[in-house]
């Protein structure tokens, strides 16, 4: 029982990689807030002892202030954010990108989580204790052809992770990333057939990762056990990783 007692806010948690973490942390004892944008992936994922659930864009820094704290007071306490909201965008070329669409993506992908890890810092720092989780991704450590607006987003994410990691070094909150290669999940409905067997055959293992492999690191990085990384990068690529 990892998390007794323990309060979680998970962003894009009501589906995929964050609804998996979710109910690996409930089933170990932790109360969870889903934060998501899809009103009818919350209708679905609520209903579960020890899940919460809160419609949210995360991409308005005012409403993640507001409900940040709102949740944290509901909950009696904030241990844990996990950051798994995001986006693929377009695939196509840099020259080809509608800037509409890269805006999209960084708003949501870099800015939201700013938004996200700013505020629960703020309520965590004070309190001593806290484990801040970021999905990154290996497309911000190597750059995909064709998705240089999410290879540039999840780049950022690995950026602030760092920097933040180190502002609150002496705290007691941590703040960590992962950088998957392809997981299987409803995001793959926003990218083409090339785009999705482009990524496969990267990965020297030869195949997708699976949401609960992401699911078990995101549990230990959140966890009390994970005491002495902060401002660390974790791989789960299947072998393609290359620093």
């Amino acid at each position: 029982m990892r998390f007794e007692n323990r309060k979680a806010v998970i962003t894009g948690g009501a589906s995929g990689i964050g609804w998996g973490a979710a109910q690996r942390m409930v089933a170990e004892g932790a109360e969870v807030t889903l934060w998501d944008i899809n009103p009818e992936a919350l209708k679905a994922a609520g209903g579960t002892d020890g899940i919460r659930t809160r419609q949210i864009d995360v991409t308005d820094p005012e409403a993640v202030a507001a409900c940040m704290t709102a949740d944290r007071d509901a909950m009696g306490g904030l241990d844990v954010l996990v950051c798994s909201a995001g986006i693929t965008g377009p695939n196509t070329t840099v020259i080809d990108y509608p800037v509409a669409e890269w805006l999209k993506v960084i708003e949501l992908n870099l800015n939201g989580l700013f938004y996200c890890n700013k505020a629960a810092a703020a309520l965590m720092a004070p309190e001593g204790y806290g484990r801040i989780v970021n999905m990154a991704s290996i497309a911000g450590k190597e750059g995909n052809p064709n998705a240089s607006a999410y290879s540039t987003s999840k780049a950022g994410v690995i950026g602030l992770t760092k920097s933040l990691g180190k502002e609150l070094a002496q705290t007691g909150v941590t703040v960590n990333a992962i950088t998957p290669a392809a997981v299987h999940t409803a995001i793959f409905d926003q990218m083409t057939d090339e785009h999705i067997a482009y990524m496969k055959s990267k990965i020297p293992m030869g195949r997708f990762g699976t949401v609960d492999e992401i699911a078990g690191m995101i549990c230990w990085l959140a966890s009390e056990e994970a005491s002495f990384a902060t401002g660390a990068v974790f791989d789960q690529s299947g072998g393609r990783a290359v620093y």
